[in-house]
């Protein structure tokens, strides 16, 4: 995750009212807002393969994905929003099944998604696998896969809530593809990763050596 836009505790009111007046889209942890990054090609291509497979494979079901631009809510509820203990974040896609709960009347912060997919980059690989899954898994009990998809190489790891803990499946390379069980559905490789280009050992090594980091 970046740093915070600034170095100030913002309540959950506070932060709600200033990303809905925002042209830009901010994460919130704890009080503090952070700035979301810029997306490569290889992102924005992968999330829009996601959302067009899931769609079609999820029509006529009574469950719906969503955009990049729904927010999910992940920490304890309060009656009054005047804390500043909780996660608001935006999920590359989120899917829910039956009715959308939502955290208040502007209907644009998501409680009760049953899938959530992230695509990984250098920059946020580490929080999305880490707090991000910790938050998403401890108080969001509807949670049932959390997808992670790396850009860099075509890799999707599953992570699947059961009764004595969180399991993962992974599929890795162009062939064949891996199965979300909550929803039914299968994400094929070669179409999640369609006309994504992947970087040369080459680069990926100038990469690290110059710290540049792809998003």
């Amino acid at each position: 995750m970046a740093l915070p836009k600034e170095r100030l505790l913002y309540t959950i009111e506070q932060y709600l009212e200033m990303e809905r007046a925002s042209k830009e889209r901010h994460e919130y942890l704890d009080g503090y807002v952070y700035n979301m990054a810029g997306e490569s090609t290889e992102h924005s291509t992968i999330n829009a393969n996601l959302i067009a497979t899931l769609v079609a494979q999820l029509r006529g079901k009574p469950c719906r994905a969503f955009s990049p631009n729904m927010k999910i809510r992940s920490g304890p509820l309060f009656k009054e929003q005047k804390t500043n203990k909780g996660m608001f974040s935006y999920a590359d896609v989120s899917v829910v099944c039956g009715e959308p709960q939502f955290h208040d009347k502007f209907q644009d912060i998501l409680l009760n998604p049953i899938v959530i997919i992230e695509i990984l980059s250098e920059s946020t690989e580490g929080f999305d696998r880490g707090e991000k899954f910790i938050r998403y898994r401890t108080h969001i009990p509807t949670l049932q896969d959390y997808v992670l998809v790396l850009q860099t190489l075509p890799l999707i790891q599953v992570y699947s809530r059961h009764s004595d803990g969180w399991l993962m499946t992974d599929a890795l390379g162009l062939e064949g593809s891996i199965r979300v069980p909550s929803i039914d559905c299968h994400l094929s490789m070669s179409e999640v990763y369609d006309r994504v280009e992947f970087p040369t050992l080459e680069k990926q090594e100038e990469e690290t050596d110059t710290g540049y980091e792809n998003d």
